[in-house]
Protein backbone atom coordinates (compact mmCIF):
# COMPACT_ATOMS: atom_id res chain seq x y z
CA UNK A 1 0.00 0.00 0.00
CA UNK A 2 2.81 2.54 0.56
CA UNK A 3 4.48 1.05 -2.61
CA UNK A 4 1.15 2.24 -3.99
CA UNK A 5 1.10 5.68 -2.63
CA UNK A 6 4.08 6.84 -3.31
CA UNK A 7 4.12 5.74 -6.76
CA UNK A 8 0.71 7.49 -7.43
CA UNK A 9 2.19 10.37 -5.46
CA UNK A 10 -0.24 10.96 -2.89
CA UNK A 11 0.70 12.62 0.12
CA UNK A 12 -2.35 11.45 3.17
CA UNK A 13 -5.18 9.84 1.59
CA UNK A 14 -8.54 8.16 3.24
CA UNK A 15 -8.34 4.58 3.96
CA UNK A 16 -11.78 2.32 3.34
CA UNK A 17 -11.83 -1.66 3.67
CA UNK A 18 -14.04 -3.94 4.96
CA UNK A 19 -13.03 -7.63 6.35
CA UNK A 20 -9.82 -8.32 5.15
CA UNK A 21 -9.50 -5.04 3.84
CA UNK A 22 -10.17 -3.74 7.62
CA UNK A 23 -6.93 -5.67 8.32
CA UNK A 24 -5.09 -4.10 6.27
CA UNK A 25 -5.85 -1.04 6.27
CA UNK A 26 -5.67 -1.00 10.17
CA UNK A 27 -2.07 -2.50 9.67
CA UNK A 28 -1.04 0.32 7.62
CA UNK A 29 -2.45 3.26 9.17
CA UNK A 30 -0.58 2.27 12.33
CA UNK A 31 2.83 2.08 10.89
CA UNK A 32 2.47 4.86 8.84
CA UNK A 33 -0.25 7.19 10.58
CA UNK A 34 1.49 10.46 9.45
CA UNK A 35 -0.29 8.84 5.73
CA UNK A 36 -3.76 8.52 7.28
CA UNK A 37 -6.32 10.99 6.53
CA UNK A 38 -9.16 9.55 8.08
CA UNK A 39 -10.47 5.33 8.03
CA UNK A 40 -14.03 4.30 7.20
CA UNK A 41 -13.73 0.28 7.92
CA UNK A 42 -16.69 -2.36 7.51
CA UNK A 43 -16.83 -5.73 8.84
CA UNK A 44 -13.72 -5.40 11.44
CA UNK A 45 -10.97 -8.54 11.41
CA UNK A 46 -8.14 -8.58 13.52
CA UNK A 47 -7.26 -12.02 12.50
CA UNK A 48 -6.61 -12.91 16.04
CA UNK A 49 -6.17 -17.04 16.51
CA UNK A 50 -9.73 -17.28 17.76
CA UNK A 51 -11.10 -15.35 15.22
CA UNK A 52 -9.95 -17.73 12.71
CA UNK A 53 -11.00 -20.68 14.54
CA UNK A 54 -14.59 -19.28 15.25
CA UNK A 55 -15.17 -19.39 11.44
CA UNK A 56 -12.96 -21.98 10.32
CA UNK A 57 -12.83 -24.40 13.28
CA UNK A 58 -15.48 -24.17 15.61
CA UNK A 59 -18.85 -20.91 16.12
CA UNK A 60 -19.71 -20.43 13.18
CA UNK A 61 -20.27 -23.96 12.44
CA UNK A 62 -23.28 -24.02 15.18
CA UNK A 63 -25.43 -21.24 13.70
CA UNK A 64 -24.55 -22.89 10.22
CA UNK A 65 -24.57 -26.68 10.93
CA UNK A 66 -26.08 -27.33 7.32
CA UNK A 67 -23.82 -25.12 5.33
CA UNK A 68 -20.67 -26.62 7.79
CA UNK A 69 -21.57 -30.59 6.33
CA UNK A 70 -20.57 -28.91 2.89
CA UNK A 71 -17.51 -27.44 4.27
CA UNK A 72 -16.51 -30.53 6.32
CA UNK A 73 -16.96 -32.91 3.07
CA UNK A 74 -14.31 -32.23 1.22
CA UNK A 75 -11.72 -33.07 4.34
CA UNK A 76 -11.66 -36.69 5.88
CA UNK A 77 -12.80 -37.41 9.32
CA UNK A 78 -9.59 -38.00 10.80
CA UNK A 79 -8.05 -34.26 9.50
CA UNK A 80 -11.06 -32.67 11.09
CA UNK A 81 -9.34 -31.55 14.14
CA UNK A 82 -7.17 -28.81 12.18
CA UNK A 83 -9.16 -27.83 8.87
CA UNK A 84 -7.56 -24.75 8.30
CA UNK A 85 -4.65 -27.27 7.59
CA UNK A 86 -6.57 -29.83 5.94
CA UNK A 87 -7.67 -27.41 3.29
CA UNK A 88 -4.42 -25.71 3.27
CA UNK A 89 -2.61 -29.50 2.11
CA UNK A 90 -5.71 -29.58 -0.65
CA UNK A 91 -5.66 -26.03 -2.06
CA UNK A 92 -1.62 -26.44 -3.03
CA UNK A 93 -2.17 -29.72 -4.32
CA UNK A 94 -0.74 -30.84 -7.54
CA UNK A 95 -4.44 -32.33 -8.30
CA UNK A 96 -6.19 -29.56 -9.68
CA UNK A 97 -9.19 -31.28 -9.73
CA UNK A 98 -9.18 -31.50 -5.59
CA UNK A 99 -7.54 -27.85 -5.73
CA UNK A 100 -11.09 -26.41 -7.22
CA UNK A 101 -13.24 -29.10 -4.88
CA UNK A 102 -11.52 -27.45 -2.06
CA UNK A 103 -11.72 -23.68 -2.87
CA UNK A 104 -15.16 -23.99 -3.76
CA UNK A 105 -16.33 -25.42 -0.28
CA UNK A 106 -14.16 -22.72 1.33
CA UNK A 107 -15.56 -20.01 -0.87
CA UNK A 108 -18.89 -20.93 -0.80
CA UNK A 109 -18.54 -21.70 3.03
CA UNK A 110 -17.40 -17.83 3.41
CA UNK A 111 -19.89 -16.78 0.46
CA UNK A 112 -23.21 -18.34 2.47
CA UNK A 113 -22.79 -16.96 6.26
CA UNK A 114 -21.75 -13.19 4.62
CA UNK A 115 -25.44 -12.10 4.32
CA UNK A 116 -28.08 -11.66 7.21
CA UNK A 117 -30.61 -13.31 5.14
CA UNK A 118 -29.98 -15.78 1.88
CA UNK A 119 -28.74 -14.32 -1.30
CA UNK A 120 -28.15 -16.48 -3.97
CA UNK A 121 -26.40 -14.15 -6.02
CA UNK A 122 -23.45 -13.83 -3.67
CA UNK A 123 -23.03 -17.66 -3.48
CA UNK A 124 -22.84 -17.70 -7.31
CA UNK A 125 -20.27 -15.08 -6.98
CA UNK A 126 -18.03 -16.73 -4.46
CA UNK A 127 -18.28 -20.14 -5.79
CA UNK A 128 -17.38 -19.45 -9.40
CA UNK A 129 -14.25 -21.09 -9.74
CA UNK A 130 -12.17 -18.41 -10.40
CA UNK A 131 -13.13 -16.41 -7.40
CA UNK A 132 -12.92 -19.36 -5.46
CA UNK A 133 -9.49 -21.00 -5.97
CA UNK A 134 -7.92 -17.24 -5.64
CA UNK A 135 -9.82 -16.44 -2.18
CA UNK A 136 -9.38 -19.74 -0.78
CA UNK A 137 -5.57 -20.05 -1.38
CA UNK A 138 -4.68 -16.42 -0.50
CA UNK A 139 -6.59 -16.18 2.78
CA UNK A 140 -5.71 -19.90 4.03
CA UNK A 141 -2.17 -19.14 2.92
CA UNK A 142 -2.51 -15.80 5.57
CA UNK A 143 -3.72 -18.14 7.92
CA UNK A 144 -1.68 -20.70 7.88
CA UNK A 145 1.24 -17.88 8.73
CA UNK A 146 -0.98 -15.93 11.63
CA UNK A 147 -1.65 -13.49 9.21
CA UNK A 148 1.98 -12.38 9.54
CA UNK A 149 0.76 -10.40 12.91
CA UNK A 150 2.15 -10.88 16.15
CA UNK A 151 -0.21 -11.77 18.90
CA UNK A 152 -3.20 -9.59 19.12
CA UNK A 153 -1.20 -6.84 17.08
CA UNK A 154 -4.13 -4.57 15.65
CA UNK A 155 -5.44 -3.76 19.42
CA UNK A 156 -2.01 -3.86 20.77
CA UNK A 157 -1.36 -1.13 18.76
CA UNK A 158 -4.43 1.00 18.34
CA UNK A 159 -2.84 3.81 20.19
CA UNK A 160 -1.01 4.71 17.40
CA UNK A 161 -4.38 5.87 15.32
CA UNK A 162 -4.89 8.38 18.18
CA UNK A 163 -5.94 11.87 16.21
CA UNK A 164 -7.05 9.76 13.04
CA UNK A 165 -11.29 10.18 12.66
CA UNK A 166 -12.24 6.66 11.66
CA UNK A 167 -16.35 5.43 11.45
CA UNK A 168 -16.72 1.65 12.18
CA UNK A 169 -19.58 -0.38 10.67
CA UNK A 170 -20.16 -3.54 11.57
CA UNK A 171 -23.37 -5.88 10.93
CA UNK A 172 -24.82 -7.38 14.59
CA UNK A 173 -24.94 -10.61 12.55
CA UNK A 174 -21.33 -10.49 11.07
CA UNK A 175 -20.96 -14.02 11.43
CA UNK A 176 -17.68 -14.05 9.63
CA UNK A 177 -16.36 -11.59 11.69
CA UNK A 178 -18.47 -11.54 15.01
CA UNK A 179 -19.28 -7.76 16.75
CA UNK A 180 -16.48 -8.72 19.52
CA UNK A 181 -13.71 -7.64 16.88
CA UNK A 182 -15.21 -4.09 16.77
CA UNK A 183 -15.66 -3.72 20.70
CA UNK A 184 -12.29 -4.79 21.12
CA UNK A 185 -10.82 -1.92 18.60
CA UNK A 186 -13.81 0.27 19.79
CA UNK A 187 -12.16 0.47 23.03
CA UNK A 188 -8.44 0.64 22.15
CA UNK A 189 -8.84 3.15 19.46
CA UNK A 190 -9.60 6.66 20.96
CA UNK A 191 -11.65 8.70 18.61
CA UNK A 192 -13.63 5.67 17.22
CA UNK A 193 -16.79 6.04 16.07
CA UNK A 194 -18.49 2.25 16.03
CA UNK A 195 -22.09 1.88 14.27
CA UNK A 196 -23.60 -1.29 14.88
CA UNK A 197 -25.73 -2.46 11.72
CA UNK A 198 -28.89 -3.73 13.60
CA UNK A 199 -29.84 -5.58 10.33
CA UNK A 200 -26.80 -6.64 8.94
CA UNK A 201 -24.63 -9.49 8.34
CA UNK A 202 -20.94 -9.69 6.87
CA UNK A 203 -21.52 -8.15 3.14
CA UNK A 204 -21.00 -4.76 2.11
CA UNK A 205 -23.73 -5.42 -0.53
CA UNK A 206 -26.46 -5.37 2.19
CA UNK A 207 -28.52 -2.39 2.18
CA UNK A 208 -28.11 -0.96 5.37
CA UNK A 209 -24.67 -1.51 5.68
CA UNK A 210 -24.05 0.24 2.49
CA UNK A 211 -25.79 4.02 3.52
CA UNK A 212 -24.19 2.99 6.68
CA UNK A 213 -20.66 3.55 4.57
CA UNK A 214 -21.53 6.13 2.42
CA UNK A 215 -22.64 8.50 5.00
CA UNK A 216 -19.19 7.27 7.23
CA UNK A 217 -17.42 8.54 4.44
CA UNK A 218 -19.20 11.93 3.62
CA UNK A 219 -18.81 12.41 7.51
CA UNK A 220 -15.16 11.43 7.76
CA UNK A 221 -14.01 13.75 4.73
CA UNK A 222 -15.82 16.75 6.04
CA UNK A 223 -14.09 16.10 9.18
CA UNK A 224 -10.82 15.79 7.06
CA UNK A 225 -11.63 18.71 5.10
CA UNK A 226 -13.00 20.76 8.09
CA UNK A 227 -9.24 19.94 10.15
CA UNK A 228 -7.23 20.89 6.65
CA UNK A 229 -9.43 24.42 6.19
Amino acid sequence: MEAVRTFLGIERWLLFGGSWGSTLSLVYAQAFPERVLGLVLRGIFLCRPRDIHWFYQEGASRIFPDYWEDFLAPIPEDERGDLVSAYYRRLTSSNELEQIQAAKAWSIWEGRCATLHPNPRVVEHFGHPHVAIALARIECHYFMNQAFLEPDQIVRDAGRLAGIPGVIVHGRYDMVCPLDNALALTAAWPGADLRIIRDAGHSASEPAIIDALIRGVDEVAADVNGTLA
